[in-house]
């Protein structure tokens, strides 16, 4: 989903909540910025609800899979975000308020790319997600090609980066014994044959 600043000052993280909360549309917050979340794109949701489907497949009861309804906070950095996938290995760790909304251990998430959105997911997004101690992988999916990037942690500091074209392809995941065929992210979307290689 894009991402468009809204005009405001600072604010708290409790005050954010209460916000988010309250409001008919979903906003992001950043150290005190409130963000408005923008609608996605029909190609957008498909690839959402196709990773949802491979992931789902793959852990059964294993695992929990959330989609982009459930925030996500990290207190270290004073920031919540809407993940477009999320997943959590074990119970789910919330936020300890009345509410129970707000999760706090992701162990994997995925961002669908778009052009007005794949700079800050690959920035200050990535700079918050990967200061969760939880997250061993963040996937980014581009949405015009098929194109996946895996970061995956390698200790407290170190991330490793791998990226994976075409079709045919298979991304794993061994940390959490998965894999997701690029083929699966990208059913029922349309791509000329330049576009399909590369």
């Amino acid at each position: 989903m894009s991402a468009q600043p809204q005009p405001t000052s600072l604010i708290s993280p409790e005050e954010y909540l209460a916000a988010d909360r309250a409001a008919e549309y979903k906003s992001e917050y950043y150290q005190g910025e409130m963000v408005a979340m923008a609608g996605a794109s029909k190609e957008h949701n498909q690839q959402v609800a196709n990773i949802i489907t491979e992931l789902g497949s793959q852990t059964r009861d294993r695992d929990y899979i959330y989609a982009s309804d459930l925030r996500l906070n990290n207190a270290a950095i004073s920031s919540c975000a809407y993940p477009d996938v999320t997943m959590v290995c074990g119970p789910a760790d919330l936020l300890a308020d009345t509410y129970l909304d707000t999760l706090l251990t992701p162990t994997l998430l995925v961002e669908v790319l778009s052009p007005s959105t794949a700079d800050n997911d690959r920035g200050r997004k990535f700079l918050f997600y990967r200061s969760i101690p939880s997250l061993r992988y963040y996937v980014l999916v581009e949405t015009l090609k098929p194109q996946v990037e895996v970061f995956s942690r390698i200790d407290a500091e170190n991330w490793n980066f791998c990226e994976f074209k075409g079709l045919d392809v298979i991304v794993p995941l061994p940390a959490l014994d998965l894999f997701l065929p690029l083929a699966e992210i990208y059913r029922k979307l349309r791509f000329n044959s330049s576009q399909a290689e590369h």
